[in-house]
């Protein structure tokens, strides 16, 4: 064999990698929720417990990070949406998975704009990267607000809120459940011949997922987001006794639908979801159907959601473009015209993403979003 032809060496297992491979060896196959679960929140080793995942040197990048005109619309939705809640003296502002705060830095600096909105702001991050943290720190304490970290949302106290969630449920473990001729069975990981990770399937048939199709052929997979369910039930909690109204920005379908989502990103590019435990980043798409079936039966109300090209530009996109483009002169015009871009561009993010809003009841309709959901036909979105 000629050097050129030579296999490259085997990346060595990573620590979580060799703790997930002994607890198969002892215990048998762990469900792919709970792997993926361990992957990214073991207290240890976790992904998002210990690095950094943003930036040209981490693992991928978003929204905010292309483009400050992101969070700005953000920023100036959250103004309008205050408003609309009658502008009460004392609003949480609350962002789930905040990052490095760049997303909320730009939004609070456009929100200057409204100096009551700014006086009546708390600001609390739901966290759990002690990296990240200190990021957002030395981000947002500029603004001199006061700011409180937390593990979960359902440690925020009550009040009226806003809250932020972009990126976030994508992030959340998903069940994977595989179906077969004898009915449906959950996705798991597994040690093959070779002692390396594997997916597999629960010996035992389970009952249908809630919302798989019941025409789903053989070998087709269907995902549910457990923890997506619980964030939308602390939503209802905190909108039964105070105006709430909640952004949530992702990449995903409209419609609940079979299909592999899982996926693996590293170094800016795509992975084997089962290498590296603990140093991949681990997503998989958001089904907005389920999120919006969720959250109606809650008791909140739901906006269809909209490409985040078209949120984007009801926004003011190309006016605030504009804007930036005549301040930034000749050398910086390419740059701020390119991020603006790939926000909106079909081709890039422009229609991956999508944007619901959702709200405590009686709230007239968020900036941007014109119609209620109704349920959607085949369990879909569908405007009224």
């Amino acid at each position: 064999m000629s050097a050129a032809a030579r296999p490259l060496p085997a990346e060595p297992m990573s620590p979580l990698g060799q703790l997930l491979r002994q607890r198969i060896g002892a215990e048998g196959a762990i469900s792919v929720y709970d792997f993926v679960d361990v992957c990214l929140y073991d207290a240890r080793h976790g992904y998002y417990r210990v690095r950094e995942p943003l930036g040209r040197d981490g693992d991928f990048i978003t929204s905010p990070e292309i483009s400050q005109i992101f969070g700005e619309l953000i920023g100036l939705w959250a103004v309008e949406t205050w408003r609309a809640m009658g502008a009460p003296a004392q609003v949480s502002l609350i962002e789930l998975g905040p990052g490095r705060g760049t997303l909320m830095a730009d939004a609070l600096r456009a929100s200057r704009v409204a100096p009551d909105f700014q006086k009546a702001c708390s600001l609390h991050l739901v966290e759990t990267s002690a990296p990240l943290r200190d990021q957002q720190w030395r981000n947002l304490e500029p603004f001199g607000l006061k700011i409180r970290w937390y593990d979960a949302l359902e440690q925020v106290g009550p009040g009226p809120a806003i809250v932020i969630a972009n990126e976030f449920f994508d992030a959340l473990p998903v069940q994977q459940f595989v179906r077969l001729a004898d009915g449906w069975q959950e996705r798991c990981v597994v040690l093959d011949a070779d002692d390396a990770f594997a997916f597999g399937v629960a010996p035992a048939a389970t009952a249908p997922p809630a919302g798989a199709p019941t025409d789903a052929e053989d070998g087709e997979i269907f995902e549910l987001r457990p923890g997506g369910d619980e964030v939308i039930a602390q939503l209802a909690r905190r909108g039964a006794d105070h105006p709430m109204s909640a952004l949530v920005i992702d990449y995903g379908h409209l419609a609940s639908a079979c299909g592999d989502t899982l996926q693996a990103v590293r170094h800016h590019g795509r992975a084997d979801p089962l290498g590296a435990p603990g140093e991949t980043d681990l997503t998989a798409h958001v089904d907005f159907a389920a999120l919006a079936r969720s959250a109606c039966a809650a008791g909140l109300q739901v906006w269809q959601p909209l490409e985040q090209r078209a949120f984007l530009l009801s926004l003011g996109l190309a006016q605030r473009c504009a804007q930036l483009e005549a301040a930034a002169g000749d050398a910086g015009k390419l740059g701020v015209r390119a991020g603006a871009h790939r926000l909106v561009d079909p081709d890039q993010m422009g229609t991956l993403f999508k944007v619901m809003a959702i709200g405590s009841a009686n709230l007239p309709a968020p900036p941007a979003f014109e119609h209620a959901w109704d349920g959607g036909a085949h369990g879909g979105l569908a405007a009224r």
